[in-house]
C-alpha cells in the first residue's frame, strides 16, 4: 500500500443522467459473409422519460422525477430501431469493395429480446410489432446510381411490456443468423 493511500473507500462523486426523450442505443454488427451494419434506436413511453433523472452518489443509484422516486418501467414501452449497412472499416482509404446488406440477408436475421439483471437474461414475454418499413437509400452520386448496388434501411417499431421491471434492468437486443451466430448485441440501459 502506498504511504498516502487510505484504507477508507473514497467518496463517490455525484453524477446525474437526464432521460428526456427516452433511452438511445446503438451498436455495430456483422454477418459471417463480411457484411457490416449499424443498429440504432430509441426506447420511449409517452411522457414517462420526461424529467426522469438517474442520480448516482455515495448512497447508490436512485431514479427521480422531481422529488418522486421512480422504481419501475411503465407497463408499455415503445421501441424504434433501424438497421443499415456500413463499411466494416472506418478507414476512408480502404477502397476494397464490400458486400451490402440485402433483403435476403435481413430475412434471415432473428431478433431476441431480454431483460437483463446482473448476468441473468430473461426473455421479454410481450413484444408486438407495430410497424416495419424498408427504404431505399439514394446515393449521393445520383448520376451513378444505375452502376451502384441497391442499399436499404430497415426500420421497426415495437411495443414491449415493462410492467414490473425495475429501472435498473437493461433491455437487451440480440440479432442472430439462421445458424445461431450472434450478428449484433446491444443493451439499452438507464
Amino acid at each position: 500500500m502506498a504511504p498516502s493511500a487510505s484504507t477508507k473507500q473514497s467518496k463517490r462523486d455525484k453524477s446525474v443522467w437526464n432521460y428526456d426523450g427516452g433511452v438511445l442505443f446503438a451498436t455495430d454488427g456483422s454477418l459471417p459473409n463480411g457484411v457490416c451494419f449499424r443498429v440504432s434506436g430509441q426506447i420511449n413511453a409517452s411522457d414517462f422519460f420526461e424529467h426522469l433523472k438517474r442520480v448516482d452518489d455515495e448512497r447508490g443509484t436512485v431514479f427521480l422525477r422531481g422529488t418522486e422516486a421512480v422504481r419501475e418501467f411503465p407497463p408499455e414501452l415503445d421501441v424504434i430501431f433501424s438497421i443499415r449497412d456500413e463499411p466494416c472499416s472506418p478507414n476512408l482509404r480502404d477502397f476494397a469493395p464490400h458486400p451490402f446488406l440485402t433483403r435476403e440477408m435481413m430475412s434471415h436475421l432473428q431478433l431476441s429480446m431480454y431483460w437483463k439483471r446482473g448476468v441473468d437474461l430473461r426473455p421479454v414475454k410481450d413484444v408486438k410489432e407495430v410497424g416495419a418499413r424498408i427504404e431505399k437509400i439514394t446515393p449521393y452520386a445520383k448520376e451513378l446510381s444505375a452502376e451502384l448496388p441497391e442499399r436499404f434501411e430497415w426500420s421497426y417499431q415495437l411495443t414491449v411490456s415493462g410492467a414490473g421491471v425495475p429501472l435498473t434492468d437493461s433491455l437487451v437486443f440480440v440479432f442472430r443468423t439462421d445458424e445461431k451466430h450472434i450478428a449484433a448485441r446491444v443493451a439499452a440501459r438507464l
